[in-house]
């Protein structure tokens, strides 16, 4: 298959998981696809293909960064699409991770993608026009126990997100947050049993994930978030419906903490 006007994608952490389906996916749809990885042994067989090109990428490393996208310029010529997947997970009760996971966390998941921006920003800045992807979770608009360290790299990255485009796009460039549905528990040790017992398992298809991303991005308006799966579609919706209920229930109270109107 050849895209009729195939776009030039810079694709992190492609190594295992979503960024392997993606770029596959991306491939076989005829885009021209840059494929990293910190390791690129797991993704040098698809560099087969005419359209990849293979890159080492330490999205903790700033100056890796920098240097991934003018590589890719370099080869295709522009950057039109960033997916921010680099990622990593984390289990553990609030009370019991150790300050050093907690960091490392969120050296990968948030200033590893916020490495990313800064790098094709300027590119995309420039040409006025490119689409950031931000792989988060359902864990970046619920938080879930178990996992709150990880939820709360997620949520960051929303943050960042939506700040990021009020920014871009007066300049012609989307943001688009991912949330794929997450792994729920009631308590941290169950959340581990049930995850190992549960690879392989699970309701979401990362191809059919994949193809939803791409058509996504080349939609005329792009979605500002993309739910992806039922239980992410459900507890977002569960999410929002709490959040106006609490919002309507406490509503005077809120208002009274202002001045008082002359």
């Amino acid at each position: 298959m050849s895209a009729k006007n195939p776009k030039v994608w810079l694709v992190t952490g492609c190594s295992t998981g979503f960024g392997r389906y993606i770029a596959e996916h991306l491939l076989e749809a005829g885009e021209k696809v840059v494929v990293t990885a910190r390791k690129t042994d797991n993704i040098a067989d698809l560099e087969q293909s005419g359209n990849a090109l293979i890159l080492p990428l330490d999205v903790t490393d700033r100056e890796q960064c920098q240097l991934a996208v003018k590589a890719a310029v370099a080869r295709f010529g522009r950057v039109d699409v960033l997916i921010n997947n680099a990622g990593i997970g984390f289990f553990g009760a609030i009370e019991e991770t150790d300050e050093e996971d907690a960091r490392r966390l969120f050296d990968v998941n948030f200033f590893g993608t916020a490495n990313a921006i800064h790098a094709v920003l300027p590119h995309m800045r420039a040409r006025r026009s490119g689409t950031i992807v931000n792989m988060t979770s359902i864990g970046g608009l619920v938080g879930y126990t178990g996992v709150g360290y990880y939820c709360a790299t997620k949520f960051a990255v929303e943050g960042l997100s939506d700040t990021l485009r009020q920014e871009v796009e007066p300049l012609g460039i989307n943001v688009m947050t991912v949330e794929p549905s997450a792994f729920r528990t009631e308590w941290a040790g169950e959340a581990r049993r049930a995850y190992h017992a549960s690879v392989g398992k699970q309701a979401g298809d990362p191809a059919r994930a994949a193809k939803a991303i791409r058509e996504a991005v080349l939609a005329p308006e792009p979605p500002h978030h993309l739910l992806l799966g039922n239980d992410a579609a459900d507890a977002a919706l569960k999410k929002a419906d709490a959040l106006k209920a609490n919002v309507l229930a406490w509503e005077a109270l809120s208002r009274s903490a202002d001045f008082p109107a002359n």
